[in-house]
């Protein structure tokens, strides 16, 4: 990472969600010492408080029929800091390693996310296809395509007998292509975005793959969900996405998601409460802003609103009789955004470089903000299941992180 980068704190561009205030907000950070080691948290009145000697894992309290009910039962001690301060103290580039900072608020959860949710991201994920991974082509096979599907694909329900006619004349134009199934088909394309403990939080370095040539972020609603499939919050989340590797063929959807530090989750879960519920998750929009140190700037958003499947029914095709997540897990919904302005070359469209400033955010979620790097570069994915019960177990913690105490 550059020095340019490394003296810019990500903290100046932040704003906490409007309602930090109220609604129920847990998370999980590192927290230094002579006994080290990650701890679940809970925000109120803007101060954080260490909770893991109650709840040691997001997971096991998400298991909880009423986990805000239980939160408010807690007796709270002394704070362990306050919101401002952790936000600061998370910039991975100008920590303070006495003082705790953000991880991604969940840890033993599954992360899943869906693909081809939305009709714009749909039609790019066909002209990657159609580009076999080479942006310079782009903008002519996207003109293409929109002339030739000819309907509005956003107004096309997935399943329906409209969606599959549609089909059919795609087919006979020699236009169908493997990302339209999924994204008008019956079935949702649900895959798995990155391994359990592997997910970064807010202020932490995000991973593009180093021989990726074009790549962008992805701006989403991140579902939590236990493992009766009872969805018990959301926060935001940055999908990091190879648009080369994925374009030169589908098979490549692994390398091409997950890679060291790819997935980015935060900065807090916001649990559903009186305050917040399914409902603003539907009506959700999400910001994003990429700010370069080569000065380029680029804006965009996602409306929950234009999404072309309910987050209910993703829900119900990831967790059902077909396949179980025991310690629960969390769903990308997908995203409306996908990058067409050109960042370098005329009709080269946008790719991320070192050093960017990744900022998502959402009046309900607050601000997620991660800096780019490349995923070789990015520091290792190093606790894992055994290294989170070894250091539980050391703490004296095993047994909370598996029921709440």
């Amino acid at each position: 990472m550059s020095q340019t980068s490394a003296s810019t704190p990500l903290a100046s561009s932040n704003i906490p969600a409007q309602d930090f205030a109220q609604g129920t907000w847990v998370g999980r950070v590192w927290i230094p010492g002579d006994n080290p080691g990650p701890a679940v948290i809970l925000l109120k009145d803007g101060q954080v408080h260490d909770i893991s000697p109650r709840v040691a894992t997001v997971s096991a309290l998400l298991e909880l029929d009423d986990p805000v009910a239980y939160l408010r039962s807690l007796p709270l001690e002394h704070p362990l800091i306050g919101i401002d301060a952790l936000l600061r103290n998370s910039d991975a580039c100008l920590r303070d390693e006495s003082q705790p900072w953000l991880l991604a608020p969940i840890d033993l959860q599954a992360v899943k996310a869906a693909g081809v949710t939305f009709a714009t991201s749909m039609l790019e994920r066909v002209v990657e296809e159609q580009a076999k991974g080479d942006p310079a082509k782009a903008q002519s096979i996207r003109a293409t395509l929109v002339e030739s599907i000819g309907a509005d694909l956003g107004q096309i329900v997935p399943g329906s007998a409209q969606a599959a006619a549609l089909k059919e004349v795609l087919i006979s134009q020699g236009m169908w292509s493997q990302y339209l199934e999924v994204g008008i088909g019956p079935d949702a394309e649900v895959f798995t975005k990155a391994q359990p403990l592997s997910a970064v939080g807010y202020g932490a370095a995000i991973g593009i793959h180093p021989k990726s040539g074009w790549n962008n972020p992805e701006p989403e609603v991140v579902l939590a969900v236990s493992s009766v499939g009872k969805v018990q919050g959301a926060t935001l989340g940055n999908d990091v996405n190879l648009r080369d590797f994925e374009g030169r063929s589908a098979l490549l959807l692994s390398k091409a998601k997950d890679n060291n530090a790819s997935t980015a989750l935060g900065p807090l879960l916001r649990l559903f409460d009186e305050t917040f519920d399914i409902e603003d998750v539907r009506r959700a929009e999400v910001a994003l802003r990429v700010e370069g140190e080569d000065g380029f700037i680029m804006h965009g958003s996602s409306s929950m609103n234009q999404i072309s499947r309910d987050p209910l029914d993703l829900v119900a095709q990831t967790l059902n009789e077909n396949h179980q997540y025991p310690d629960g897990f969390v769903l990308f919904l997908g995203t409306l955004f996908a990058p067409k302005q050109d960042r370098d070359l005329p009709g080269a469209g946008f790719t991320h470089k070192e050093g960017d400033r990744v900022a998502i955010s959402s009046s309900r979620f607050g601000t997620l903000i991660n800096r780019v790097t490349t995923s070789d570069r990015a520091p290792a994915w190093q606790m894992g299941y055994r290294a989170l019960l070894e250091n539980l177990h050391g703490r004296g913690l095993v047994s909370a992180a598996i029921t709440p105490r």
